[in-house]
């Protein structure tokens, strides 16, 4: 006669052996890769440079050339007919950062009593978590770039952008930020528009990210006191894209448009909180990393050349049941460092 007892089909394993949750924890990294995508936005707008072993990388930069016209019968190669280019180069090196993890740990009690997919939550605050950080080290050194001197002697920089007067002149002592509206901004786009064009920066892969408080001004025309207009960057009658229904408008002065909360707001010029490698000290404050003072801070105009990232380790996840502690310990993490590359071709929008 049967006991009753029967072998069950356990949905986590691997060919019906091993442990059970085998399979749900790959779905489990599945949901931390794709949350770490979605919560991106600095990252196809800019370059990315992959590692196998080392602490850094090397990225050439390089001057340009000059034409002449040529008499005929003088030699082009000799140096003393003024013919011959001396192309600068200079270099920069963007060193790799402490390795940086998110983590939690599920009790196994507590999985077993829950009644919903707590992992699936999990996964996701671990991916926001890494993207955030991920995101906002890429708006202080887009930041950075506006504010650096020339990395090639002689050559063009970008610069801080007054919105609320629409000039290049250098910004008050940063502080409380003027009101703008939606009018300075679009006003904005043109001079940085112009600005990269008299840069030599291609115009393809220009960008912008702004606050949702900003972004949305561009739609409704907002005033200074954020009051609702119909004066906004959305006309149908020139051309324009995006709309009310949408809330979207992709290009100003062929300027793609993105809105992100990454943007710094806050003086953290004093702040030494460890965040990047020493050799990453983007404003030239040795100890602080990516900090800066960002309160005058709107927005970052700028081609994907401003900005580069070393990736010595593409973020990766761990788990592991442990069996002392009766509960699973998850770790999402990654190893990358951020720098400058081209000055020229970023455009900090302060008020």
């Amino acid at each position: 006669m049967a006991n009753g007892n029967t072998s069950p089909s356990r949905v986590g394993q691997i060919n019906s052996a091993g442990n059970e949750d085998a399979l749900f924890l790959k779905k489990f990294s599945g949901e931390i890769l794709q949350t770490f995508e979605e919560s991106n936005v600095f990252k196809p707008l800019h370059t990315i440079r992959t590692i196998e072993s080392g602490k850094s990388a090397q990225f050439p930069v390089t001057g340009i050339a000059s034409a002449s016209y040529h008499t005929p019968g003088e030699n082009i190669a000799d140096a003393g007919n003024s013919y011959l280019s001396d192309i600068k180069k200079a270099e920069q090196i963007i060193t790799i950062d402490k390795m940086l993890v998110a983590s939690t740990f599920l009790a196994n009690i507590d999985d077993i009593k829950n009644h919903y997919d707590i992992r699936s939550i999990y996964a996701n605050e671990l991916g926001k978590a890494l993207a955030v950080r991920f995101d906002t080290a890429l708006a202080k050194v887009f930041i950075a770039a506006a504010r650096s001197s020339a990395v090639i002697t002689g050559g063009k920089v970008g610069g801080q952008l007054d919105v609320a007067n629409n000039d290049f002149s250098a910004p008050d002592t940063p502080g409380t930020p003027a009101a703008i509206t939606g009018a300075d901004l679009v006003a904005a786009f043109f001079s940085a528009a112009q600005k990269l064009d008299e840069n030599d920066v291609p115009s393809d892969g220009r960008f912008c990210v702004l606050r949702p408080s900003d972004y949305y001004k561009l739609i409704t025309g907002a005033d200074a006191s954020n009051s609702f207009s119909l004066t906004s960057a959305v006309n149908a009658d020139i051309g324009g894209q995006g709309g009310l229904a949408t809330g979207m408008i992709p290009q100003i002065a062929g300027i793609s448009i993105y809105k992100s909360n990454h943007i710094p707001s806050t003086d953290l010029s004093a702040v030494s909180s460890g965040d990047g490698a020493s050799n990453n000290d983007v404003f030239g404050v040795s100890g602080l990393g990516y900090n800066g003072d960002f309160r005058n801070s709107v927005g970052i105009v700028s081609h994907s050349a401003a900005v580069g990232t070393v990736k010595l380790l593409d973020l990766a996840t761990e788990s592991e049941y442990q069996i002392e502690r009766q509960g699973t310990l998850f770790v999402a993490k990654y190893a990358m460092g951020h720098g400058i590359l081209r000055p020229e071709c970023a455009i900090e929008l302060v008020a």
